[in-house]
């Protein structure tokens, strides 16, 4: 649930945006602010930052139990916004909410998963990422005749489904591993976060930052502003924007059912192989701008090619390495770093498109996307770990010189 309240408030963001920016009369340059502060960027940063390291030190449970209580404060702020201050305050504030929650919800998952299940039950949370997108874009498509009241609608589902799992929340059990991991009948390893920037950690911290970082900058473009981008360049209509985009989520979501958590536990071999299509069919959907018009059936075809290339060599695949990569008591540090630094530079990214977009158009902007997963699929494949079905100690003995 932590994926859903994720992505649903990415999007749920970008399905209003135009609305918000005509009813408060935002400029370009706040319409960029607001998404680089938010749970798509700067905000979510902030909390990955903070709620990664206090994971590791004080347990999974303790962060994941209350961040959602601002999360829902910081939804209610936005879905009843009547000014600039309110909006941006709830947004800055979910954002904080979901980077805090995200790291510390996947680490216990990884921690509670066994080693031959263990991308099929992080892929169950990818499924969840993907899901609450098509929910809420299919909502905003539903509420659309209502204008912002529509998206305030929209806004308040999220604040729901947070109270909801906030109270499921408070029955499931704090990580086994972890307990382990700080009991002092165990010799204490180093937990430092300075640690993680030497040796193997510094290399898995290398390569997982580089394959999330670039490959988010592309994802956060298209899940935040295809609606944007389609009605701002004339493509279609804002209805047919949310249209597209919850394709492109429902589409993710079946390929992440059907091709991730089936093969994704398999083999190291397996792994290299879908990364390796996935990354090419991701780079082809951007590539494709490049030659034919920016029209409703390029539109389609892009969101194809993307969704099933992402299910193959995109989030799923960094969950689950950020799992495998870091020790206990570094893996929710570690995982908070590599997470808040592309949604950092995803920030500064969103800070930037909406006048790129306005001066440009949208080849320079795709030419750019493609290179970035061009980046992300080439280091994935090179440098891949051999992981695959190997329990958490398994690997950090490895990983640390020891024998298996």
């Amino acid at each position: 649930m932590a994926s859903y309240l994720d992505a649903g408030s990415i999007v749920a963001l970008g399905a209003g945006l135009t609305l918000f920016q005509a009813r408060l009369h935002l400029s370009s340059g706040a319409v960029g602010a607001l998404t680089a502060l938010g749970p798509n960027a700067v905000g979510c940063a902030i909390g990955a930052f903070i709620g990664g390291r206090l994971g590791d030190r004080l347990g999974r449970k303790r962060i994941y139990k209350y961040d959602l209580l601002l999360y829902a404060a910081g939804m209610l702020a936005m879905a009843l916004s009547v000014n600039t201050v309110m909006l941006f305050a709830g947004t800055i504030a979910v954002g904080v909410a979901v980077g805090a929650d995200v790291p510390t919800s996947l680490a216990l998952v990884g921690e509670n998963a066994p080693p031959r299940a263990r991308g099929r039950l992080l892929g169950l949370t990818q499924v969840a990422w993907n899901l609450g997108p098509v929910v809420v874009l299919l909502l905003s498509f539903a509420f659309a005749p209502l204008g912002l009241l529509g998206v305030r609608l929209v806004f308040l589902h999220l604040f729901a489904v947070a109270m909801v799992v906030w109270g499921l929340r408070r029955r499931v059990a704090e990580s086994a591993r972890w307990q382990s991991a700080r009991s002092p009948d165990r010799p204490a390893p180093d937990a430092r976060p300075r640690s993680l920037f030497s040796g193997a950690h510094l290399a898995a911290l290398t390569w997982t930052t580089t394959i999330y970082l670039f490959w988010n900058l592309a994802a956060g473009t298209s899940g935040t502003f295809t609606p944007y981008m389609v009605e701002t360049l004339h493509a279609g209509s804002r209805a047919a924007g949310l249209a597209l985009s919850s394709a492109g989520f429902l589409i993710g979501l079946v390929g992440t059912v059907v091709l991730f958590m089936r093969f994704a536990d398999r083999s190291h071999r397996t792994r290299r192989r879908m990364w390796a299509v996935g990354g090419v069919l991701q780079v082809g959907a951007y590539l494709l701008y490049l030659v034919l018009p920016f029209s409703v059936p390029v539109i389609c075809a892009n969101i194809a090619l993307f969704g099933v290339g992402s299910a193959l060599a995109g989030e799923g695949f960094y969950k689950v390495f950020s799992q495998e990569l870091f020790p206990t008591l570094l893996r929710s540090t570690a995982q908070g770093f590599t997470f808040g630094m592309a949604r950092s530079v995803l920030g500064v990214w969103s800070l930037a498109l909406v006048p790129l977009l306005a001066h440009t158009g949208i080849r320079p902007l795709s030419a750019l996307l493609a290179f970035f997963l061009f980046v992300s699929a080439v280091v994935g494949w090179f440098f891949m770990p051999d992981t695959a079905g190997k329990s958490l100690e398994h690997i950090e003995r490895e990983r640390g010189g020891q024998p298996a």
